[in-house]
């Protein structure tokens, strides 16, 4: 089983486009062979981040990775279709099968009783947003693909004998535009959006619906994790092992001190009440601060630190 991109890069699902790209040159940087001379790991690490990168890393390559990954759940969730390879498939390929089959073959179970047409497939994606752009809502243009009806036999080859030039027979043919979604104002990082008729087209039934999550740019140094604010604060050892007081600057732009306690490891949190976007709770991780270049003295001093055992 291939990685899972997202864990290798280190964000959520719900990461924006931008957290991503973020993410991938800060690891792209930490982990690159230049960098890392003779090492085999590291150089090991630097294929699986860029390879990560080339499934996610764009809107249309995240668009087809998420896209296949739910149809992949779907035919594994499903018993008849558990030994399907899923490697390299497309929506159109098994749309008569996400729907039950053919038209004859639901004739020949009359007891399979249906409430309503046939539906076609809700399609599901982000929109990505700035913090103003939630807080005051609007209108925002997002690049749509989806199925729409075969403008040439208007779906009457699907699942049938009956061959169209246009579609191959799937009853169906990809289609992009652009629509306008309407932002309610003060909307939630993860929010979701269901857009009537939007999803795929069924070639013999009504459209699914288009379902819009909500990603709020987390910015640098921060990321979404469970749909909570994750910030990271980079202090130095010497606060790590004594203690001190450090400077954030919170999502709203102010600047706050904290107390960082003695003994603190790198990966604890402390949670800031009202200081995320919308008011909402913000979760500090302390990591440590990575210095480039180090004077004489610092040098000595470590020396004599690892001596006594640091």
């Amino acid at each position: 089983m291939s990685e899972d991109p997202y864990s290798v890069l280190g964000v959520g699902r719900d990461a924006t486009d931008a957290e991503i790209k973020r993410q991938y040159r800060k690891l792209a940087r930490q982990h690159h062979p230049d960098r890392n001379p003779d090492d085999a790991a590291a150089e090991e690490m630097f294929k699986s981040i860029q390879a990560a990168y080339d499934k996610v890393g764009t809107k249309d390559a995240r668009s087809r990775y998420d896209e296949s990954k739910r149809m992949e759940d779907f035919f594994q969730n499903n018993p008849r279709n558990r030994n399907s390879n899923f490697s390299g498939f497309e929506v159109p390929d098994i749309f008569s099968q996400m729907f039950g089959g053919s038209r004859q073959q639901r004739n020949k179970n009359p007891s399979r009783e249906k409430k309503g047409p046939d539906r076609g497939s809700d399609i599901r994606s982000g929109i990505d947003l700035e913090y103003s752009e939630a807080e005051t809502g609007g209108r925002i243009e997002f690049d749509h693909q989806r199925l729409r009806l075969c403008p040439s036999c208007k779906g009457s080859s699907f699942a049938t004998t009956r061959t169209c030039g246009a579609c191959n027979g799937r009853g169906v043919r990809s289609r992009r535009s652009t629509i306008i979604v309407k932002i309610p104002p003060e909307s939630k990082h993860g929010q979701k959006i269901r857009m009537k008729g939007l999803g795929h087209d069924h070639p013999v039934g009504v459209a699914g619906d288009l379902i819009l999550t909500i990603r709020i740019d987390a910015k640098e140094g921060r990321r979404w994790e469970s749909g909570r604010l994750i910030q990271s604060v980079c202090v130095p050892y010497s606060m790590l092992i004594l203690g001190g007081k450090c400077s954030v600057k919170t999502p709203s732009g102010s600047s706050i001190r904290i107390e960082v306690e003695p003994g603190t490891q790198i990966g604890d949190r402390r949670r800031i009440p009202n200081m995320s976007y919308g008011g909402d709770d913000l979760d500090i991780e302390f990591t440590l601060k990575e210095s480039e270049e180090i004077t004489e003295t610092q040098r000595e001093i470590l020396k004599r630190l690892r001596m006594e055992g640091l």
